[in-house]
């Protein structure tokens, strides 16, 4: 198998790399006007609509101190969390049973359809965190859920940190 092919692709529909290459969004121009949860500010670096995205959307979202955001989900898409600042803990399962912290440096995954809570563990300092997600749609289903008093805590293992 060559890549000729997709070499003469090019060469007889030349492609505007200026407008269809690489984006740059200012971390000062991201967009608030996205879905949003009681408790947490979400903003918008990269959809369609800023950077051409068609697969991905990314942005940010910071809790302030000593907040925690109302249970929710975001129906069938892949969510990843990357803390910038602070301490997270997040909360998740059909009565937000569980629980795991994350800290600066740590990336955090949330499945399809888990209902999940964040909260910022500390009383002090706001919780800044990067947001990934695998779709371009804002899906935000906020839940009415009676969390159970004393969440089991699960700590982060993966293959190779048992």
């Amino acid at each position: 198998m060559t890549t000729e092919h997709s070499h003469d692709d090019h060469e007889h529909a030349p492609v505007d790399w200026k407008e269809h290459g690489i984006k740059v969004i200012p971390g000062n121009a991201l967009d608030p006007n996205t879905a949003q949860t009681p408790g947490m500010n979400r903003a918008t670096a990269i959809n369609e609509a800023r950077a051409g995205a068609e697969k991905i959307w990314a942005g940010t979202v910071t809790i302030h101190a000593n907040a925690k955001t109302g249970a929710h989900h975001h129906g069938d898409l892949e969510s990843i969390i990357y803390v910038l600042k602070g301490k997270a803990r997040m909360r998740w399962g059909e009565r937000l049973e569980y629980t795991a912290e994350a800290g600066p440096g740590d990336f955090i995954y949330v499945p399809p359809f888990v209902p999940h809570q964040e909260i910022n563990a500390s009383t002090d300092e706001v919780l800044e965190c990067v947001l990934m997600r695998s779709g371009q749609e804002p899906v935000v289903v906020n839940l009415d859920i009676e969390p159970v008093e004393k969440p089991e805590n699960v700590p982060w293992i993966d293959p190779i940190h048992r």
